[in-house]
């Protein structure tokens, strides 16, 4: 498998636990590929990012999962996969799957791999809540900068929430 960019690898993930799969096409122009039975993934990491490489993937495996492109039951790649596709230690990808099995995320089962966790809605609750928060105060730190009021906020939020 190449891989274009060295901060990105395409990991291949197997679609409700199918192992095998019959055949394998390349778009070598959209950089994708498509294998009958297996969904693949991208999982982006980045050195320069402030963020920690074990939280980048645990984050966006998060994302996977809370926007239902990963399903119950779904097996991870392997933390040995993973490491050698995204090319970093195994330790670092040891890491984040402790951080999503400690969150609720996924489960090991020892000698069968990962596999993404049963739902827990208020996990999923918890998780969206916290995006939002986060957004809110980027959203308040710019109105700052702006110098907006409450009121004025709470206005074009009520028009985007109404849809107006």
């Amino acid at each position: 498998m190449s891989i274009w960019n060295v901060n990105t690898a395409l990991i291949y993930i197997s679609f409700r636990n199918i192992a095998a799969f019959e055949s394998i096409e390349f778009d070598q122009s959209a950089k994708s590929c498509s294998i009958s039975g297996v969904m693949a993934l991208n999982i982006i990491i980045s050195n320069s990012s402030g963020q920690p490489i074990y939280d980048q993937i645990s984050s966006q495996i998060k994302r996977l999962i809370l926007t239902d492109a990963l399903c119950e039951g779904d097996a991870l790649p392997s933390m040995r996969l993973l490491a050698k596709e995204l090319r970093i230690s195994v330790i670092t990808t040891k890491r984040a799957y402790e951080e999503l099995e400690r969150d609720g995320f996924i489960v090991s089962v020892p000698g069968k791999g990962s596999f993404v966790a049963l739902k827990n809605l208020a996990l999923v609750r918890e998780e969206h809540l916290k995006n939002i928060e986060c957004h809110m105060q980027t959203i308040a730190d710019l109105s700052a900068v702006c110098g907006l009021s409450l009121d004025e906020l709470v206005s074009m939020l009520t028009i985007i929430y109404q849809g107006e």
